[in-house]
């Protein structure tokens, strides 16, 4: 297979590269790191998975090739179809020199984002042949595709239900994997019990820091203050000061009435509905907030089904598309 590559991601089971083919496609390599501890069962982990499964959500595998290197040496590679926006966590924290450091999320773009996130859980516990559990969701391992689709990925720590009870070792693997997601991990998993609560588990985490623009491992989380009870916290009447200062609420255009001699007017100058807007826009963060905070709970049994959660994400994102859509008729005739 003629390619050219280069280095994309780094990451802690292995090294991503971008791949152009001779054929003019491009893909991404994941080249196991084989010398670390448990690397060749991940490998073998994550083509079980991902051989079982097909979903919109879920990044999608194209081959698998075991061989040798030209030093003799053991070689092991997953082929991905290629994300262009990279990951979710350099979307929230971008680097100095990051690409997508000047550009920010949208209200309407995390909303979608999770909803995309949620209903690849919801195919992976309810709807495969053997229900699994991820095990390691969180920023890195959520990808953006061209069009900021959300692509659930790496699945080196992934478990089939049916056999998580059964085989201590596959417990064992994913305490040793989950080392390097603190903030995520579900508190019975110290125990040794997998479900896909653990998911919903991290699944709220990841919710909380979207929303927050703050890592659950963030310096101000000390002593018994974590996200979870720094977001109870400010609900309902602060949630406002907890929201990443970055996100941005940006309204759709209105029709360009320029070329008519109409000017533009992009600002509400009415007061009333300044608030009203307002008003519904704490709607809905605080909806968001109280179902990820429902998904983190510490008992797995008060946590909520991940069925559930697409449910009311789309309740969510639907009412305030519809009061969007209100406010731009309103300001449309006030225009004309």
């Amino acid at each position: 297979m003629e390619a050219n590559l280069k280095d994309c991601y780094i990451g802690n089971s292995g090294v991503v590269h971008l791949c152009i083919l001779a054929d003019g496609r491009i893909v991404a390599i994941k080249v196991l790191k084989l010398q670390q501890q448990g690397a060749l069962k991940s490998f073998i982990d994550e083509c079980n998975a991902l051989r079982r499964i097909r979903h919109r959500n879920i990044l999608r595998i194209i081959t698998a090739c075991s061989s040798v290197d030209h030093e003799g040496n053991d070689f092991k590679c997953l082929v991905f179809d290629f994300t262009s926006n990279g990951t979710l966590d350099l979307w929230l924290h971008p680097s100095a020199s990051d690409q997508h450091q000047n550009k920010k999320l949208s209200l309407m773009q995390i909303l979608n984002i999770a909803i995309d996130v949620a209903s690849a859980l919801d195919y992976l516990h309810h709807y495969c042949e053997i229900p699994i559990t991820h095990c390691d969701l969180k920023q890195s391992n959520v990808l953006l595709d061209e069009d900021m689709t959300a692509d659930v990925g790496d699945f080196g720590l992934a478990i089939f239900l049916f056999e998580a009870s059964s085989n201590p070792s596959k417990n064992q693997s994913m305490s040793i994997g989950l080392k390097d997601s603190i903030g995520y991990i579900p508190p019975e998993y110290m125990n040794g019990y997998v479900s896909i609560l653990g998911d919903i588990y991290s699944f709220g985490t990841l919710l909380l820091e979207m929303f927050t623009g703050k890592r659950s491992t963030d310096d101000m989380f000390k002593d018994d203050l974590i996200i979870h009870k720094f977001v109870s916290m400010a609900l309902p009447d602060r949630v406002t000061e907890i929201i990443d200062p970055s996100m941005t609420f940006e309204e759709e255009n209105l029709d360009e009435k320029v070329e008519h001699g109409i000017e533009e007017k992009a600002t509400i100058t009415d007061i009333d509905s300044q608030v009203h807007t307002h008003r519904k826009l704490e709607e809905c963060l605080v909806s968001v907030m109280r179902i990820g905070l429902v998904c983190c709970t510490a008992s797995p049994r008060e946590r909520v089904a991940t069925n559930s959660v697409v449910n009311n994400r789309h309740a969510i994102r639907d009412s305030f598309l519809r009061f969007k859509k209100e406010q731009e008729d309103m300001n449309r005739r006030r225009i004309i």
